[in-house]
């Protein structure tokens, strides 16, 4: 069970409250379960082949093949490490783990491994591609001339900019051999059903994990243009990977595409409105602000102290929920931390102690930026007790010090990895 990494005292009567909406949404988009009545059981004549990559990927295999059964062929599992929990896989299926957010030799290999077994395919056969967040940097096979040190240097400078996910895919997939709907492409004239769990905006399947089986209609310079906008100059491979018109992305008028089934089996919504059930029958109001708010996670926080100041100052008893994936802008000697720790840090700024708010923020896969944790919460008392502590709150969220302000409160939120992944949770509960 998810748990605050100290035990509840009378200044945080709500963490078990909190605690128990965020469970309630992430049971919501299980991947074991998001499959029944969408995946259907069905004869080809030849193979039924899976692959599943991403952070949801053990989960998403383990219900496929409930479904399933004998019809599985063989499969190939590529998660990140440590995101395995205790599911066991069907004998055929192999499990690889491999590095993330930075990519690592595993997942290059993994890759290569899941493009050649698509490319061994018939018209015959079927692939199912099970696909969630985080695959974009697991699923890696740099393009012709890139190399993967080029890739984990870019990866690196792109998550370091503040840019958003859709920018840093944009710029992935062209200068990958697998994602912008190059697996389809290996598969056909298979055919080809994907499934996704969203982690982005809007749901577009093309977006979720740079879009291995979806086509998709960005071009070599609007990647450019992404490098061009934070600053970032490529190294040479890349720069020459973007200038070929070789790596263009396939056309999606091509007939790879045009049979192909893609569903998204679940959505950040859905995580939000589990959530807001469980908060109705506490008795507050449940207003959900969006699953799409993007943006610098300190600049979100401050506008989202300023919405619940509104709330309080009407006396309202409201839970304020949203979803989405912020970004943290990195300094140079940046310590530890994530987004929605940094969230909950400006926010606390910005409510400033006020009574009855107390809030949590929580990366939905279980592991927030560079810690080991989920997110964390915060209470009427963080600042005095951040003060009491020695930490000049502030200061710590300037450099980028959001694990370690939290840890030293005891209000880290670990949840170890959850096997799902719809980006952010957070609630702000307003007690008149």
């Amino acid at each position: 069970m998810p748990r605050v990494n100290r035990s509840a005292d009378s200044h945080r009567h709500n963490a078990p409250l909190l605690l128990k909406a965020m469970h309630a949404g992430l049971a919501a988009v299980r991947g074991e379960s998001c499959l029944q009545g969408l995946l259907i059981p069905r004869l080809v004549r030849g193979r039924t082949v899976l692959v599943a990559a991403g952070k949801a990927a053990v989960s998403m295999m383990a219900g496929a093949c409930d479904i399933l059964g004998p019809e599985v062929a063989e499969g190939i599992v590529l998660t990140r490490y440590g995101h395995c929990g205790a599911i066991q896989l069907p004998a055929g299926v192999e499990l690889i783990e491999a590095a993330h957010p930075v990519p690592d030799a595993n997942g290059e290999a993994a890759a290569r491994r899941i493009l050649a077994l698509a490319a061994g395919l018939t018209a015959s056969d079927r692939l199912i591609a099970l696909i969630s967040g985080g695959a974009s940097a697991l699923l890696t096979l740099p393009a012709a001339g890139v190399t993967l040190a080029e890739k984990q240097a870019l990866n690196r400078t792109l998550l370091a900019s503040g840019a958003s996910i859709a920018e840093i895919n944009c710029v992935r997939k062209h200068i990958s051999a697998i994602k912008g709907g190059r697996l389809a492409l290996a598969a056909y004239p298979a055919r080809v059903e994907t499934y996704c769990i969203s982690d982005v905006a809007g749901d577009d399947p093309a977006l979720i994990a740079s879009g291995p089986t979806v086509p998709d209609t960005t071009t070599q310079a609007d990647a450019c243009a992404v490098l061009s906008r934070y600053g970032i100059v490529p190294s040479p491979g890349v720069a020459a990977a973007l200038a070929d018109p070789v790596n263009a992305l396939p056309d999606p008028g091509h007939p790879a595409f045009a049979g192909a089934k893609v569903r998204v089996v679940a959505r950040p919504l859905a995580a939000l409105e589990a959530a807001a059930g469980v908060l109705a029958a506490a008795g507050y109001d449940p207003v959900i602000l969006g699953d799409a708010i993007e943006g610098e996670a300190r600049r979100v926080g401050a506008q989202h102290a300023a919405l619940a100041l509104e709330h309080h100052a009407r006396r309202n008893k409201v839970a304020l929920i949203s979803g989405g994936e912020c970004t943290v802008r990195l300094n140079p000697d940046a310590g530890r931390g994530g987004p929605n720790a940094e969230y909950l840090m400006a926010l606390a700024l910005g409510v400033d102690g006020a009574a009855g708010i107390s809030a949590l923020a929580v990366d939905t896969d279980g592991i927030d930026g560079s810690g080991d944790n989920a997110g964390a919460v915060i209470d009427p008392t963080t600042l005095t007790r951040a003060a009491a502590a020695g930490i000049d709150w502030r200061a710590a969220l300037d450099a980028n010090r959001s694990y370690d302000s939290f840890a030293a409160l005891g209000d880290l939120v670990m949840t170890g990895p959850t096997l799902t992944n719809v980006n952010d949770l957070r609630i702000i509960l307003i007690d008149p």
